[in-house]
């Protein structure tokens, strides 16, 4: 069991981090006003209590209080999905491609699910909903071909809260890293056995791990040397221009390699350069202000290519699920998802990624086709140029990442 620090919240900075977080959802809300309410001051155990107190009570929590949307052995587990995937190459035969879940990987991944709820309060309950089971398929799912996959759930910003930045309180905000924390805590002492972990999570998600990494691993080294890597997509991780470690963590470098360990992977996707009203891509916007990450002096955005860590420009691998698959992910999925028999579909050498910056942006870059006349459809960003191709950070390279993630792991078990 590994040892590690627990540290106290600090109520005057989840008051000021609220007001920006409010400040900067009003770009898709109503104006900003500074929120009135009183910092929580507990941590998650008992929003788990309130919400069995209130009738929400979930299923799957342990004896420890925590709610968990995936976790080793759960009956309906949604990250031990069918990994089955139609091939549509660029020409030749349509094939059909088997995966499973790895029997006795060496490491475990913990995932944080980004902004999916469609419940009407600002904050979601702890109830297990389709959307949360639909992303999870989705994002986390295919990792459990090299990990064991454990997600909790938590009190998320709803996509309600978003749309109306006005009813978050700072309540609201303390609550949803307060339980990823707690969940975290949990994992640490009942599940983690000493073995190695991979950080997962995904906007929302990536900002809760973004704070996770700053107060309970960055300068932790008993924690630190256990990391395989941390994947943080579309949170906005900085460094310092030109540099591989600094910004966002003072010990947990930039990934330059394949083999590297205890590094982070990070990027955000677009398929054109982003505008400067970016909500990503660009130090001290848009989703930094969920994980407090609003300096930028002197600092970029970290992008590592998944496909290939060190740089360059290089196929990529590409999962999404398929109609059959992915009931609750509506237009979340940010792909028109196709009719198939199998619940995943991937098209090979269609889509290139490459890290580039301009104009105080770093992203990847996501170009196709990758060889002209290639009729296959393409996926286009959704939401506008703001937010880019956001919605398929993840699925855009899948399949690189289950590939990096492999080596790194092969290298940790070397360590």
């Amino acid at each position: 069991m590994l040892e590690y620090r627990r540290r106290a919240w600090v109520s005057t900075r989840n008051r000021s981090l609220a007001a920006a977080i409010v400040c900067v959802l009003a770009v898709i809300g109503t104006a900003c006003s500074a929120p009135s309410s009183s910092p929580a001051t507990t941590v998650t155990t008992q929003i788990a209590q309130a919400a069995v107190a209130n009738g929400a009570a979930p299923a799957r929590t342990d004896a420890q209080g925590v709610e968990w949307l995936c976790r080793p052995g759960l009956s309906d587990n949604p990250c031990s999905a069918d990994l089955t995937s139609t091939v549509v190459p660029e020409s030749g035969p349509i094939t059909v491609e088997h995966a499973s879940q790895t029997a006795n990987p060496a490491v475990d991944c913990f995932y944080v699910y980004p902004t999916v709820s469609e419940q009407s309060a600002a904050v979601a309950n702890l109830h297990i909903d389709p959307s949360e089971i639909a992303v999870a398929r989705s994002q986390a799912s295919r990792f459990s071909e090299v990990c064991k996959v454990y997600a909790p759930v938590y009190p998320q910003l709803t996509l309600h809260a978003l749309a109306d930045p006005g009813t978050i309180s700072v309540s609201d905000l303390v609550a949803a890293y307060a339980s990823v924390q707690t969940a975290w805590e949990d994992y640490l002492d009942h599940y983690n056995q000493g073995r190695g972990f991979i950080l997962i999570g995904h906007s929302q998600g990536a900002s809760m791990l973004i704070e996770l990494l700053q107060k309970q691993i960055d300068d932790n080294p008993a924690v630190r040397q256990h990391l395989v890597s941390a994947i943080i997509l579309g949170g906005n991780v900085t460094v310092p221009v030109g540099a591989t470690i600094g910004g966002s963590f003072q010990h947990i470098p930039a990934c330059t390699t394949s083999t590297q360990t205890g590094c982070v992977i990070a990027y955000s996707s677009f398929d054109e350069t982003p505008p400067p009203n970016s909500l990503f891509g660009r130090p001290g916007s848009g989703v930094s202000h969920l994980s407090g990450n609003t300096s930028t002096a002197g600092l970029q955005v970290l992008c590592v290519n998944p496909a290939n860590p060190a740089g360059g420009i290089n196929p990529l691998t590409p999962y999404f699920p398929t109609r059959s698959s992915a009931k609750g992910l509506g237009g979340q999925s940010g792909v028109a998802l196709p009719a198939l028999p199998t619940p995943w579909v991937t098209e090979p050498d269609l889509y290139s990624g490459q890290c580039l910056s301009q104009g105080g942006a770093t992203w990847l870059q996501v170009s196709a086709p990758i060889h002209a006349g290639d009729l296959r459809p393409i996926v286009r960003q959704t939401l506008g140029p703001t937010w880019g191709l956001h919605l398929v950070d993840v699925n855009i390279a899948l399949g690189n990442l289950i590939s990096l993630t492999a080596s790194e792991i092969a290298a940790y078990r070397t360590l």
